[in-house]
């Protein structure tokens, strides 16, 4: 049998568009059919809403996509001001881009794992499995200790998943996991560094919850932090109504996606006429025949008052496949050039003398 140090031993490596000149290849795409005619498409109106100066884009994450080597895309998107908001669920941020800021990798399951490896002799070496990715849950056990820590740390009271986010950013710069440190880069030291928000609406869903669960355990009848998602709706409704223009770039669905399509509405309950999401792209595999949110269409939405459909775009293919071209495209056509930062997390923050 495999021993764990064999089983873990080759890490995934996180692509990085700065180093690919996709343009040529997507600028040919769009004279083909079918899924690369979309995928250009999405490229092109990515481009345009970052060219678009009154447009606040909205990057939605769903889907295990940085345990797949995706993590460098999100980090330059950031620090290039090509996203102004994140919506993702909790194990992107948390499980897998948190847990690599603290020191650890995820794992190509290897050739070892395919030679018959079962799910069983996972367990018992404490590995988890991603498809064809490891991670060592001793390690996962780390980071569940972190966000414990960052929650005692906290005021006992409810706070935003982007609050809590935002903490966990502070806590990487204290304690010097960061690039300047000899640290490993990551998605929420660069939004925490831009004060671009990131919320998790599902944010006890993922390893942070076993942190935030022993928080409240050790509180028992005290006061203690909580999690409001409320509050997060609320939030990013707020950046909605600063900001009317808006664009989503969407990888996968689920909670993200319609967290983010909502608020539209949102604003509009609140007594404000805030214009549909005026451009939209969505990367899925989701089938629209099973009637899911995820499959949902983005012209599906505009029934809903939620995205124009002058400049929305579904892909049908796999993040790890799509992403890398739609994002190199923008990148490699400079679409972030002269664009300003918006740093969103400030318009949340009390005023402080």
């Amino acid at each position: 049998m495999a021993t764990k140090k064999e089983l873990l031993s080759t890490p995934i490596q996180h692509i990085d568009i700065k180093q690919l000149d996709v343009v040529p290849l997507v600028d040919a795409m769009q004279h083909m059919a079918y899924s690369s005619r979309d995928l250009a498409r999405a490229a092109a109106i990515y481009e345009r809403m970052l060219r678009d100066g009154e447009c606040g884009v909205i990057l939605c994450l769903a889907g295990s996509l940085i345990s797949a080597g995706l993590k460098q895309i999100f980090i330059d998107l950031l620090r290039n001001n090509m996203v102004d908001a994140v919506v993702s669920t909790g194990a992107n941020i948390v499980d897998q881009d948190f847990f690599e800021a603290l020191g650890f990798r995820h794992w190509i399951a290897g050739d070892l794992y395919r030679q018959g490896t079962e799910d069983a002799t996972l367990r018992e070496l404490m590995i988890d499995r991603i498809y064809d990715t490891l991670i060592d849950e001793e390690e996962l056990r780390i980071c569940d200790e972190a966000t414990h820590a960052i929650a005692d740390a906290l005021p006992p009271r409810p706070h935003s998943s982007r609050e809590f986010i935002r903490e966990m950013g502070a806590y990487l710069q204290r304690e010097g996991k960061t690039p300047e440190k000899g640290g490993e880069d990551s998605i929420v030291l660069a939004a925490y560094q831009k004060d671009v928000p990131i919320f998790v609406p599902a944010f006890s869903d993922c390893s942070a919850g076993f942190g935030l669960v022993a928080h409240q355990h050790a509180r028992r009848d005290k006061p203690k932090v909580s999690l409001d998602s409320a509050k997060d709706f609320y939030e990013l409704t707020q950046l909605k109504i600063a900001n009317p223009t808006t664009g989503l770039l969407m990888i996968g669905g689920g909670t993200p996606k319609n967290f983010a399509q909502d608020i539209v509405v949102a604003a509009e309950v609140l007594g404000v006429e805030a214009p549909m999401h005026k451009y939209a792209v969505q990367v899925t595999v989701a089938d629209v025949r099973d009637g899911a949110l995820s499959s949902s269409t983005l012209k599906e939405a505009s029934s809903w008052g939620k995205v124009d459909t002058t400049f929305e775009q579904m892909v049908y293919s796999e993040a790890t496949l799509a992403l890398p071209l739609i994002a190199g495209y923008a990148y490699g056509k400079r679409a972030y050039a002269g664009r300003k930062e918006r740093r969103w997390a400030r318009l949340l923050e009390p005023v402080t003398a």
